[in-house]
């Protein structure tokens, strides 16, 4: 009998070890890699910024849905593009992503708007972001810091920054 109880309470130990590592596994696997994120750093008196990175989606059916951070309460994902000579920005719901194909938000493509800043951006400062995305009816929330520049700093600073939590 007292052999019944070391083999109940070792089998329910290695069960929950197993279970609580197949959680761990779950949320280690990032369903997008993000590289080379950077925020604009604001001129004085402006309260509007921009973000740039490059999404790689590695799950098929990928949806950047949602961004927050922790400057401001107002993110919006952006388009520019050139329309008759005028350089049009509008607002979208969600980006879509490919699998293994990289989307680079970068300044005149997509981005991310950063509005009614809580504070002036200095070149240097971090600014964390909490991305969600979608694939499927699932949803997977993933954090990013990055590093505010002049688009100077940023381009001579392209070598490969790779943040993703």
């Amino acid at each position: 009998m007292n052999d019944f109880r070391v083999l109940k309470h070792y089998s329910v130990s290695l069960l929950m070890t197993l279970l609580l590592s197949a959680a761990t596994l779950a949320n280690a696997a990032d369903w997008v890699t993000i590289d080379n994120a950077w925020v604009r750093n604001t001129l004085p008196g402006q309260n509007v910024s921009a973000a740039y990175m490059t999404l790689t989606s590695q799950q098929k059916d990928t949806t950047l849905i949602n961004v927050k951070s922790d400057v401001t309460d107002s993110v919006e994902i952006h388009s520019m593009s050139m329309q008759n000579g005028v350089m049009k920005m509008r607002m979208l719901k969600e980006l879509p992503l490919t699998t293994g194909t990289p989307y680079k938000l970068a300044p005149g493509g997509y981005h991310l708007m950063l509005f009614d800043l809580k504070k002036p951006l200095s070149s240097g400062d971090k600014v964390n972001f909490v991305l969600t995305f979608k694939s499927g009816k699932h949803e997977q929330k993933q954090t990013l810091t990055a590093v505010v520049q002049s688009a100077d700093e940023a381009a001579q600073d392209d070598h490969g920054h790779h943040h993703h939590h």
